[in-house]
């Protein structure tokens, strides 16, 4: 297990922080864009400005929102597991670098594991998230990466030691924030973490499950209306950075599950004809018209498997939590891709 204790007038700090430049997202025309769609919709990387990432760590606290409690407890449960099919002297990667909760879950179950990088579009969130991390693990090796998580990574020029080179890399993405992509887009994400992988590397990632609509459309419409204020923060965003004069009054949030696509559907209606300006750009929106916002795509092991497949991965080990059923799978590389 990881000792986390930190040694007597240690200043302990990260082995490495580099910048890899990701494309800056163009949050103007993208909007514009959206917005110009016979079926409007708005990208959700935008939710998470400052408001937007409180109101996420909201969500997940109210009662509807099984996902995040869900898969905490089946990473402590898995644990022993996890261990042995890591074995000692992992290099755990975290793509899109998150709950400081969830990696802290997974590294005090390896053992001792000699490196943790973590990688996020923000390189202040993931730095700042990395350095907190390097002061409860001052034996860990520890880095961050300002990177765009869907794009290659040379994961074998990271300025790592040669004994964390050596160790097996376990690419960690937990959340099921695989289901928030389209699938061919998730199937692109997979082949693109597959390709951080050698013979003997492991995907270990989360993917929520097919359930009851009426659990599904709870957790993602509470009855606080925490998600509903998360979606319309995005509205306020819009008005604020872009010099827009949206009604939010005029918009009403959905949520829905989709059984034909396996998914839940969330969207902005509008509950009365609105005229607006974006950027100096005029928008009509009618009564009953929707801004789709965001999907999230529940799988069974069978289909999550098939797109694994699709990607170079074979499925080594899958386990269902026993409450609201939710899934993490230990993936590793497949001779080649179906």
């Amino acid at each position: 297990m990881t000792d986390t204790s930190l040694k007597t007038g240690q200043t302990p700090s990260l082995s490495f922080y580099e910048d890899m430049h990701p494309p800056a997202a163009d949050f103007r025309s993208d909007i514009l864009a959206g917005l110009s769609k016979p079926q409007k919709a708005l990208p959700p990387k935008y939710y998470y400005d400052e408001e937007g990432s409180r109101l996420f760590d909201a969500i997940t606290e109210q009662p509807e929102y099984y996902v995040t409690g869900t898969e905490l407890e089946l990473l402590r449960a898995i644990g022993p597991e996890l261990a042995a099919l890591a074995g000692e002297g992992a290099v755990v990667l975290e793509p899109g670098a998150g709950s400081s909760v969830k990696i802290r879950t997974l590294l005090d179950a390896l053992e001792r594991p000699a490196a943790f990088v973590g990688m996020d579009i923000s390189g202040d969130h993931v730095r700042a998230a990395c350095e907190e991390l390097a002061a409860d693990y001052p034996e860990l090796e520890i880095g961050a990466l300002c990177h765009d998580f869907t794009q290659k990574l040379d994961v074998d020029a990271l300025p790592l030691s040669e004994k964390a080179h050596a160790g097996r890399r376990v690419v960690f993405f937990p959340g099921s924030t695989i289901g928030n992509f389209e699938l061919i887009d998730a199937l692109g994400l997979l082949k693109t973490l597959r390709s951080w992988l050698r013979e003997g590397d492991a995907l270990l990632i989360g993917t929520d499950m097919r359930k009851a609509s009426e659990t599904l459309e709870a957790a993602y419409d509470d009855k606080a209306g925490v998600t509903a204020a998360f979606n319309l923060n995005l509205i306020a965003r819009i008005n604020r950075e872009l010099d827009g004069d949206i009604d939010a009054d005029g918009l009403q949030y959905q949520a829905f599950w989709n059984p034909y696509r396996s998914r839940v559907e969330m969207y902005l209606m509008a509950v009365r004809d609105m005229h607006f300006t974006v950027a100096g750009e005029r928008f009509v929106i009618r009564k009953h018209e929707t801004i789709h916002m965001e999907n999230s795509h529940k799988f069974t092991l069978d289909t999550f498997h098939d797109l694994a497949a699709k990607a170079g991965l074979k499925s080594r080990k899958a386990w269902v939590s026993g409450r609201e059923p939710f899934s993490m799978h230990w993936l590793e590389p497949a001779d080649e891709a179906c």
